[in-house]
C-alpha cells in the first residue's frame, strides 16, 4: 500500500535496522573481567586472612626480645650482688629490705655468739669421730648434744632481744612480722658467710 515503508522479513523497517546498527557501533565495548590467575597455591581461608590482618606492621623479633630480657636480668642480678656487699637498700631482696631488717642485721653482727660456730664444730667432730675410741666418742657426742641445746637457747634469746629492741625504737605495734626468725637465722650463720655482708664491727650495736 502507498504511504507505508517497506518492511523486512522480520517485520522491522530498514530505517530502524540502520539506526540500531549505528547505536550498537557507537556504544563502547565493555572489557570482560578477567578471572584471577592461579598462582599454584590454595586460596587462603577466611580465618587465616583475618589473622594476617591482625598482625602488627612491625615484625616482633622474639630472639631480640629474649636477648634483651636476659641482659636486663643479668644486670639486675649484678646490682643485687653488689647490694649484698654494700647494703644498698634499693637492690636488696625483699626479705632484706627496710630499716627494721637493717637494725636486726646490725644487732646480730655486732654481738658474739656460739651459734655461728656450730657448723664448724660439728664438721670437726664428724671427721674426728672416725679416729676416736668408743669411750671418747660417747663423751664428745654428749658434749655436742649440750652444745646444740645451748645454741637453741641462744637463738631464742636473740629473737627476743631483737623484737624488744625494735619495739623500743619503732613502737610495739609497728614491729614487722618475722623479725625474730630473721635475726635467729642470721645468728646461726658464720659471720663471713652472712648476706648481706655485715656493715658494723663487733660491739657496734645499733641505737
Amino acid at each position: 500500500m502507498l504511504g507505508f515503508k517497506k518492511k523486512s522479513q522480520n517485520g522491522i523497517t530498514q530505517a530502524e535496522t540502520a539506526a540500531a546498527r549505528e547505536a550498537a557501533e557507537a556504544e563502547p565495548v565493555q572489557p570482560k573481567k578477567s578471572l584471577p590467575q592461579k598462582k599454584g597455591a590454595p586460596t587462603p581461608r577466611r580465618k587465616d586472612q583475618e589473622a594476617a590482618r591482625r598482625r602488627p606492621l612491625v615484625h616482633n623479633d622474639r630472639k631480640a626480645a629474649r636477648e634483651a630480657q636476659k641482659k636486663a636480668m643479668a644486670e639486675q642480678r649484678a646490682k643485687m650482688r653488689q647490694a649484698m656487699e654494700t647494703g644498698e637498700e634499693k637492690y636488696l631482696p625483699v626479705r632484706d629490705r627496710g630499716p627494721q631488717k637493717r637494725w636486726v642485721r646490725d644487732y646480730v653482727d655486732a654481738r658474739f655468739g656460739i651459734g655461728e660456730w656450730l657448723l664448724i664444730i660439728m664438721l670437726v667432730f664428724l671427721f674426728a669421730s672416725f679416729m676416736m675410741p668408743l669411750e671418747v666418742r660417747g663423751m664428745v657426742t654428749y658434749f655436742m648434744f649440750l652444745l646444740m641445746i645451748a645454741v637453741f637457747v641462744e637463738l631464742f634469746w636473740v629473737g627476743r632481744k631483737v623484737r624488744k629492741g625494735l619495739a623500743a625504737k619503732y613502737g610495739p605495734e609497728n614491729v614487722e612480722k618475722g623479725v625474730r626468725f630473721y635475726g635467729a637465722m642470721r645468728a646461726l650463720q658464720m659471720r663471713r658467710l652472712r648476706l648481706p655482708k655485715p656493715l658494723v664491727k663487733r660491739g657496734e650495736f645499733p641505737g
